[in-house]
This record gives structure tokens, sequence and C-alpha cells, in this order.
């Protein structure tokens, strides 16, 4: 009975030590099954993406500001209010802006005025130096019959005197002929003096028409510069009152509205914010041992935790940032000082996304992502 006992004892443990080495063998199959199947799975497809949950919405944001100082007279959109480029977002009182363009108009109407003005005296100085040419030629003349009168007055004179020596001609004769002969030469003097004064007259107006015509020489009248800066002014003063009214630079979601009705604005005023939803990118901080293979124009996936794992959005990589975060921390690192530990740092990749998706699933800025990146969907860098 003993000895049965015994038998059935050593079978059983036979019997447990056989199970138990086919427990093992079947783990041990599954283990390798299951390291074959990731091997293989890493090698066809989880090598080629690399991830990281350290990325965050990101837009380029417009701020608005005004251009011209003024009260507010109206602001007609509130904060998260969907508005379209060169939509109304505040009006500023246009009274100033409306008189300044009037003054302005005024200012160019004097300018074109003054212009034509000074097309009229060059005409007028062309007539005086015209004139000064004739009188001069006409102060010649008389020089010339001045000179014929003054030879024969001292002819005369000299044939009196010498005839007044053998008592032919009487002593009122010979002073008539010596009056006669003092007027020749005054007249002769006077007449020489004409040509003087008329010669001085035609350069003081060529001088005067020289001087008038650099005030429009080679230009016409639109051309003109005083006509120019006062159009220019003119402009600037239109252009100022358009300012007035404040428009969206582009469509978006009215964000960070400062402005109230009736605050007086300086032109760089910030009134507001518009966040171009449809233009949103991710900024995805990858660590610097994952960029090896990173390349500009790569397929990234990407999901929000606003709608979770049932929402992909598709994106390509668009840029590399130009430092780590580090590098533009306000209080930088400095690791030439003090006790250095190396710290993996991490780069800014820029991804944009797919327009359509972002209209079927808009999303706001600064919201969480995960992004994962096919490194095998482009070329290197």
């Amino acid at each position: 009975m003993l000895d049965a006992t015994v038998t059935n004892r050593t079978d059983g443990r036979i019997a447990d030590g056989g199970r138990r080495k086919r427990l093992f063998l079947i783990l041990a199959a599954v283990v390798a099954a299951v390291a074959v199947v990731w091997t293989l799975w890493w090698a066809l497809w989880g090598s080629r993406w690399v991830s990281t949950d350290n990325a965050y919405t990101a837009a380029e944001v417009a701020q608005v500001t005004t251009a011209v100082s003024g009260i507010v007279q109206s602001v007609p959109v509130v904060d998260t209010q969907a508005v379209r480029q060169g939509g109304v977002l505040a009006v500023l009182d246009d009274t100033d802006a409306r008189l300044a363009l009037q003054q302005a108009e005024a200012e160019l109407g004097r300018a074109v005025r003054r212009v034509r003005g000074y097309v009229a005296t060059d005409q007028g100085l062309a007539a005086q130096v015209a004139a000064r040419d004739a009188e001069r030629v006409r102060n010649l003349a008389q020089v010339a019959r001045a000179e014929a009168d003054f030879r024969r007055a001292g002819v005369d004179l000299e044939r009196r005197k010498a005839l007044a020596a053998s008592g032919s001609v009487s002593g009122e004769e010979l002073s008539n002929a010596e009056n006669a002969f003092a007027v020749a030469k005054a007249a002769l003097d006077s007449a020489r003096a004409a040509v003087a004064e008329s010669a001085a007259g035609r350069f003081a107006a060529v001088g005067s028409r020289e001087v008038n015509a650099a005030l429009i020489d080679g230009v016409s009248l639109d051309d003109n510069p005083e006509v120019a800066l006062a159009r220019a002014r003119r402009d600037q003063a239109r252009i100022d009152l358009e300012r007035t009214v404040i428009r969206a630079p582009v469509d978006g979601v009215v964000a960070r509205r400062t402005v109230q009705v009736g605050q007086k604005v300086q032109p760089g005023t910030v009134l507001m914010s518009v966040v171009p939803v449809a233009s949103i990118h991710v900024d995805a901080n990858f660590k610097e041992g994952q960029l090896a293979k990173v390349a500009v124009g790569q397929p990234v996936e990407l999901t929000a935790d606003l709608y979770g794992d049932a929402v992909v959005f598709h994106g390509r990589v668009e840029g590399f940032s130009g430092g780590t975060g580090a590098v533009f921390a306000a209080i930088p690192a400095q690791n030439a000082t003090g006790n250095w530990i190396k710290v993996v740092q991490r780069l800014p990749v820029r991804v944009a996304l797919d327009a359509d998706e972002l209209v079927a699933h808009p999303l706001q800025l600064g919201l969480s992502m995960n992004a994962s990146i096919d490194t095998r969907g482009g070329a290197g860098r």
C-alpha cells in the first residue's frame, strides 16, 4: 500500500513538471511572436514616425491699432465675434479730419493759382524784356541823332569863331552857336544815359524772368513742386479721414478688445486683436535627438485634446525655429557658470494644417496638440 502511494506521488510530480514545461514553452513562443511582430512593426512603420505631445496651436495674430488720433464714436464688434477682412471694427469722430481735408483742398487750389500766376508773370517779364530791347534800339537811334547834332553844332561853332575874329559875325551869333553846341552835347549825354538805363532795365527784367522761370521751368502745372506738395497733403488728409473708420486687416475672430466708446486714442493705440483662425498652425516642440531625419515638407498627423483621437488633422512641416526655446527665454541659461547639468533641448517645428480640416473642425490659439511626423514622407533637410 505504501509503495503504491509513493508511485502515485512520483507520477503526479512528473505530470506537473511536464505541464509547467509546456506552459513555459507556450509563453516563450508568445513572447517571441510578440517580439517578431513588434520588430516588424518598428522596421516597417514605427521607426519612421517621431512624436511629441509638447505642441500647441499658434497664429500670426493681427493687432488692430489706430493711425490717427480721435475720440471713439462707435465699436460695433465684441470679443469672440467673427469678422471678415475689411469689416468695420471701430469708428472715430471725423470732424477734425474733415476740416483738415477741406483745408488741404483749399491749399491745393491756392497752389494751382499761384503757379498759374508764375506762368502769367513769366509772360509779362518776357514782354518787359522785349520792350527793353525795343527801347534800347530807340535810344541808340537817339544817340546817333544826338551825335550828328553834336558834330553839326561843333562845326557851326568853329566856323563862327573863325568869322568872329574877322568881324564877319556878331557876338550874338557866336553866343547862339555856343549855346547850340552845349545843348547838343547835353542831348548826346542824355541819349547815352538813356541807352545805359535801358540796358540796366533789360538786365533787371531778364534776371526777374530767370528767377520766376526757376519756379516753373521744365515742369507742367500738375508736376510743379508746389502743386505736387499741396496735392500730397490733400491726399494725406483724405487718407487720414478714411482711417477714422478702422477695419479688420484679416478674416478672423475678435479678441482682447480694450477700446470703449468715448475713449481718446492716439496713433499706435492697440484697440483689439483679430485671430485668423483659418490660418492657425501648430508649433511642435521636438527633442533635439528626434530631428535628425525631419525635413521641410514631410507629412504630419495631429490630434487635439479638444476633439480627442476621433479627429485626426493632417499637415506638413513648414519650417524650423532659428533656435531652441532656451535661447529665446527671458533669462537664457548660462551654462558657462556654476555646476553644469546637460538638459535635452527642444526645437520648435512649425506645422501647417490642412485648411479644409480647419473649417470642418475649428481650432483656437494655445490648444494642446499631439504631433507625429512621418520622416520617410520627404527628402532630407
